[in-house]
């Protein structure tokens, strides 16, 4: 079965974001403590496949960019969820009119050059302050 990508609004911290954001391993994300129910901020996205959660996108915009942060549960790595994730983040970048996609692999990220080259695969480039940025695809308007 295909992908589905939904919108969560407003976003709540719960079982299955406990299960795969916040099982990460050490050093991928800087959160908060969240409890059950709590309401979190920014934008976020489930992926599931046949009522299955199998991955998390998350945005928030800041002067015309977007921050974005990925997690793909360790049984749905390396079948495509993670671009699937990514290029979904994009197409909500771009229809807001946002110009660029930014991630920041922390040093204390179990593998920070394999997560930056998997970033570059995807079209990201390390910028002066070691954020890596994608120019967001904009949408393609029709002539009038």
């Amino acid at each position: 079965m295909s992908l589905e990508w939904i919108h969560e609004n407003p976003p709540y911290w719960d079982r299955e974001k406990a299960r795969i954001v916040g099982n990460a391993p050490p050093g991928i994300f800087d959160l908060a403590a969240y409890g059950d129910g709590d309401m979190l901020p920014g934008e976020w996205w489930r992926v599931e496949r046949d009522g299955s959660v199998l991955g998390y996108g998350w945005m928030d915009t800041t002067w015309g960019d977007a921050e974005i942060l990925l997690a793909v549960d360790p049984s749905a790595q390396r079948d495509g969820v993670g671009a699937f994730i990514l290029d979904r983040l994009d197409e909500e970048a771009a229809s807001r009119g946002l110009n660029y996609l930014y991630n920041r692999v922390r040093e204390s990220h179990p593998d920070p050059e394999g997560t930056k080259k998997w970033l570059e695969k995807h079209g990201f480039a390390m910028s002066h302050d070691d954020q890596l940025l994608r120019r967001s695809v904009k949408p393609h308007r029709p002539s009038p």
